[in-house]
């Protein structure tokens, strides 16, 4: 998980804590106990509750309480929507479970809070990153699987479309992403049969690793009908743009995700047909990154790989 700041303590009386304490009480020894208050930065507010003396904690989504540049959407039906998500994946594959939510409380989404090292960690090091990679291949794989629904196209670009609306480009800029995208359009790669359930939000912050075992965090963006290499290339997207822009050379990223596409597939046939669609998901995961302000240089730095991407339909 991200970094964290002690913002408070919750005392008896407090009405969130008390709530939380009568929802999990039957994991508390003392009631009475202080709650330790730890915000996490996201796109909405979010804290991790730490019970003192009680070695249990959670952490909740107030989905009524946006940081984030998106404010104009229906905070209960969010909530639900990713409440409902949690649950379809908790039977598949490990994730930080849902445990209670409460729009009396600004739509508070509470999730079991997973102590781990994430997958990001691994990556700047590099210290046995092959094996994680492995282990986040598997899981979504099992995801994939078994979430098949009819695969739509559509919306995969009206997705993408929607990505460049939020990064505000216009003219010719604009003009010169959707000339590669009806490339893409036009193209048989992204063409099949079934779609799934996909994580959608596949940063490697959302992968953390507890006792060898991987669990995935945040399913509000997860969404069906979706092609399984939107969330390979996503992944795919962060190994390139970490180690492009680190210095350490964007060629450092090859094996990397080549060992993660491997362990995804089931066969030659389809690896094939993996790194052939897989471009067009890179790029989604590279402007995805490119959509908040940071460095002018870094940011250029992830618009060409976009591109470079995208132009691999022609």
């Amino acid at each position: 998980m991200t970094s964290q700041t002690l913002v408070g303590t919750l005392e008896p009386g407090n009405f969130f804590r008390d709530w939380l304490v009568h929802r999990f009480e039957n994991r508390l020894h003392n009631d009475r106990c202080k709650v330790r208050v730890y915000k996490i930065p996201a796109s909405h507010t979010v804290c991790r509750y730490e019970f003192k003396g009680e070695h249990f904690g959670v952490v909740s989504k107030f989905y009524a309480e946006p940081t984030g540049g998106n404010r104009n959407y229906n905070a209960k039906k969010a909530m639900d929507r990713e409440f409902e998500n949690l649950q379809k994946a908790e039977r598949i594959i490990d994730i930080s479970r849902p445990l209670a939510k409460n729009k009396k409380f600004n739509c508070a989404l509470v999730t079991e809070y997973v102590k781990g090292k994430p997958l990001n960690g691994y990556i700047k090091s590099e210290d046995g990153l092959y094996d994680r990679l492995t282990a986040v291949a598997q899981l979504l794989r099992r995801l994939h699987d078994n979430t098949a629904t009819e695969y739509r196209k559509d919306k995969e670009f009206a997705r993408f479309h929607r990505v460049l609306d939020q990064m505000g480009l216009h003219g010719h800029v604009r003009e010169k992403y959707n000339h590669l995208l009806g490339n893409w359009w036009h193209s048989a790669r992204l063409d099949r049969s079934r779609g799934c359930m996909i994580h959608n939000d596949a940063h490697p912050a959302n992968y953390i690793f507890k006792h060898n075992r991987v669990y995935a965090l945040d399913f509000e963006s997860a969404w069906e009908h979706a092609h399984p290499v939107h969330d390979l290339g996503v992944v795919a997207a962060e190994l390139k743009k970490f180690f492009g822009w680190n210095e350490r050379g964007a060629e450092r990223a090859e094996p990397y995700i080549g060992h993660f596409l491997w362990h995804y597939s089931h066969s030659e046939n389809e690896f094939h047909e993996i790194t052939e669609a897989l471009p067009f998901f890179m790029s989604v995961g590279l402007l995805r990154m490119a959509r908040w302000k940071g460095e002018s240089q870094e940011r250029d730095f992830v618009f060409r790989e976009a591109k470079a991407c995208l132009r691999a339909a022609r």
